[in-house]
């Protein structure tokens, strides 16, 4: 029998029996599997927080580990269960764009829209596709059955772009808030690449506003911070984070999720392009 690890990533929380069910099925059709949590506490809904939280998990788990990513506000509707192959890993999700991010760092995959019904649970409920649909495919997988015994290749799955920065004017570059964590950081769409002189090791001076808060400070670790202090870093997902040490920038800087960033590096200029002319 094989082995395999499942992952589950889901905005089901811990309060109710959702993630425990699914996990029954999974053992109950592969009792060697191992099962871990990346998370159970995406946003409700929140498609775009459940890409970005398997996005910054997946790669650090072994080959041919299969990832149930379940964020799924069209349960119930025409939407497809995907069963997608990476060179190294294995998804499976409903076709509604949580494994945007996936698709944006994987060169080679393979999507299948999961047909086979026969590896599903039954009768299978409306609203819990997650214990009927997509554990039981996990736990198929685990058990070594074939990808190609689930469903034929498809091309046109969803999938959405991620907002990026991008200038404003020539000195100013926009970003966006993607999310504030626990700690009340607040993760920004803004990376190394898109500011490498902000990240060397003597940054120019620079001004950042976000909500209410105009940041000019940089840090390379948490613990650096002076009390109360917004300062910008660089995080572990490889975005520029607003962060105060022990204490909340969300809070501090009253801004969220969809925040507008904007930031002005000295040195650091970008070229406009001038608007169409009318009738052009």
């Amino acid at each position: 029998m094989a082995n395999h690890i499942v992952t589950l990533t889901t905005d089901f929380g811990a309060s109710d029996h959702y993630v425990g069910a699914i996990k029954g099925v999974i053992l109950k059709l592969n009792p060697e599997a191992t099962i871990i949590d990346i998370s159970n506490s995406v946003n409700s809904f929140d498609i775009l927080d459940g890409a970005l939280t398997i996005a910054q998990s997946y790669s650090y788990y072994p080959s041919d580990t299969i990832h149930m990513v379940i964020v799924d506000p069209g349960v119930g509707t025409a939407r497809r269960p995907l069963l997608v192959t990476t060179e190294k890993h294995r998804f499976i999700a409903p076709d509604n764009g949580v494994l945007s991010l996936v698709y944006e760092r994987e060169e080679r995959l393979s999507v299948r829209h999961i047909t086979a019904d026969h590896y599903f649970l039954q009768p299978v409920s409306q609203t819990f596709h997650g214990r009927d649909v997509f554990a039981p495919c996990a736990g198929w997988l685990s058990k070594g059955v074939e990808v190609g015994k689930f469903g034929d290749e498809i091309t046109d799955f969803a999938r959405f772009a991620a907002p990026k920065p991008k200038p404003s004017t020539p000195q100013i570059l926009k970003g966006v808030v993607l999310k504030a964590d626990k700690f009340g950081n607040l993760i920004t769409n803004i990376t190394a690449k898109d500011l490498p002189k902000m990240f060397e090791a003597t940054a120019p001076t620079f001004k950042l506003i976000c909500g209410q808060k105009e940041v000019t400070t940089r840090r390379d670790a948490y613990a650096q911070g002076m009390n109360q202090e917004v300062f910008a870093i660089l995080g572990s997902h490889g975005f520029l984070e607003l962060a105060s040490n022990r204490g909340s920038a969300r809070t501090l800087c009253q801004a969220d999720r969809g925040t507008e960033v904007g930031i002005m590096v000295e040195g650091v200029s970008y070229n406009i392009a001038p608007p169409a002319a009318a009738g052009s």
